[in-house]
């Protein structure tokens, strides 16, 4: 992506809500270049011509569902993240995407900050899923996993200060600024989490916060 921010592509039926995606998305702190589209056919061609950083599509998207359109766009080169979108109804079936290609995951009533973060966190390569959706997320996932049993005394104070905040969705740079240190230390502290706790990403630590009660979620 350019230093003007991320080429993005809307995928949505109702056009005030496209309008509405657009005018925060190019807005700080995204600065993106927006394209939209009103159904998959159009949104996979825009997407499959190149230069699009990140697409957006409403989960229950025609005629190709919006975890199709994921699977699709995961196998171009380079990979095409998706941030799926859905109204409260659509919570369950947004959950059950978890398992799938899909990089991202919110209600249309997300809190704006949380949502922002989402969205950095998906350019800078992770999953984000929202925090109305992290209960039901927590409900699909085997207890019995490894790493939900870790304790969290294999953690420092520091270390367990810094997996908390993840669980808020906080990103690496309100991280560093909370705990007035760099955002390298930051990533350095959160590489440590994962070796300790056994996770592969930064949904598995949000998940993991969860189950060990470190936020409200």
């Amino acid at each position: 992506m350019d230093a003007q921010g991320p080429n993005v592509l809307l995928i949505d039926r109702q056009p005030l809500f496209l309008a509405a995606l657009s005018s925060l998305l190019t807005a700080p702190p995204v600065r993106a270049g927006v394209q939209v589209a009103h159904d998959t056919d159009a949104g996979l061609e825009i997407a499959l011509r190149g230069d699009v950083h990140l697409v957006f599509c409403e989960v229950r998207s025609e005629p190709i569902p919006g975890v199709e359109v994921a699977a699709r766009l995961s196998q171009v080169t380079p990979r095409v993240p998706v941030i799926l979108l859905g109204e409260l109804e659509d919570e369950r079936l947004m959950a059950a995407a978890l398992q799938t290609s899909v990089a991202g995951m919110f209600t249309k009533d997300a809190a704006l900050d949380e949502f922002l973060v989402g969205v950095q966190t998906v350019l800078s390569g992770h999953r984000a899923v929202g925090a109305n959706l992290m209960g039901l997320v927590l409900a699909r996932l085997n207890d019995t996993s490894p790493h939900a049993r870790r304790p969290a005394s294999q953690l420092s104070p520091t270390e367990l200060d810094i997996l908390t905040m993840i669980g808020e969705a906080k990103s690496i740079p309100v991280i560093a600024a909370a705990r007035g240190i760099s955002h390298k230390t930051v990533r350095n502290h959160l590489a440590n989490i994962y070796r300790k706790l056994e996770l592969r990403s930064r949904t598995e630590a949000m998940l993991c916060a969860a189950r060990m009660g470190l936020t409200a979620n």
